[in-house]
């Protein structure tokens, strides 16, 4: 069996206090992701799910603190390397597209002078030459008229062009072996959130991706994902299988979870 290209272990951590105690919010999180598949990391809000994302990147607040255990990709423990080694993986081999995705855009840049930026930074090459994979980029992401769009600032896309616009940046300007997306449809009408998962899965499937998805909707994952974790209050509580976690959970919460979910279904 392949090793998964992310495995963490046994990870606590906390948020720090002026007085310098921490108050621990991870206990001993630990699971995998494996290569070229698509796994949800689920549960409610605050249960520990997009900060322990976060810290895959580095990108946690600052006031976090790592207590124990590790984030290994592919070999390489990020909870013991340097902020430069971090930098150099980041966008190069790991991607994230955030829930607020024209918060996460810079509002002084053009979509694509933003897109061809990062394509520099990564791959080398010309202003113009990075340019045209800019807008080659929101094409793939289905941005209707992408030379003229690549021109706009982030306020003048929509939630579901931007989002789309930072999928182009994550998954195609950034070619990483991970992408990690958290909350990705959070905001979006049910139509945009399914078109944004289709897209995110055919990229997967066009670039062999390894997806991880950090959301709180069951039925997105239902439909889309190959396994699940489940989080509750800092605490990994269950995992496996798509088809397992729904039709034989075993955790008393992961059946509450999917209780809730069925019931707000019905209520819609």
């Amino acid at each position: 069996m392949t090793d998964p290209i992310l495995k963490i272990s046994s990870f606590s951590g906390g948020f720090a206090k002026e007085t310098g105690d921490v108050t621990q919010i991870l206990y001993d999180v630990s699971y995998a992701l494996e290569r070229g598949k698509l796994t949800a990391v689920v549960g409610e809000t605050g249960s520990g799910k997009s900060v322990t994302a976060l810290s895959v990147l580095g990108l946690h607040p600052p006031s976090f603190r790592h207590i124990s255990g590790s984030i290994c990709f592919d070999g390489i423990d990020l909870t013991s390397v340097d902020a430069r080694e971090l930098h150099k993986l980041r966008g190069s081999r790991i991607s994230m597209v955030f829930q607020d995705a024209r918060a996460a855009l810079n509002p002084v840049f053009t979509i694509g002078r933003q897109l061809a930026d990062t394509y520099r930074l990564h791959h080398g090459g010309s202003r113009r030459a990075a340019m045209e994979h800019a807008i080659e980029a929101l094409r793939r992401v289905h941005i209707p008229e992408p030379e003229s769009r690549a021109k706009q600032y982030p306020h003048e896309f929509s939630g579901g062009m931007a989002q789309r616009a930072m999928i182009a940046m994550a998954a195609l300007i950034c070619t990483p072996d991970l992408l990690i997306l958290d909350e990705p449809t959070t905001g979006l009408d049910v139509t945009t959130q399914a078109e944004i998962m289709d897209l995110v899965l055919g990229l997967a499937r066009e670039r062999a991706l390894t997806v991880c998805l950090i959301t709180h909707d069951l039925g997105v994952v239902a439909e889309t994902c190959d396994h699940v974790v489940v989080m509750n209050r800092g605490h990994v509580v269950e995992t496996g299988s798509t088809e397992q976690i729904f039709t034989a959970p075993q955790n008393d919460y992961t059946q509450r979870l999917l209780a809730a979910s069925q019931l707000s279904e019905a209520a819609e």
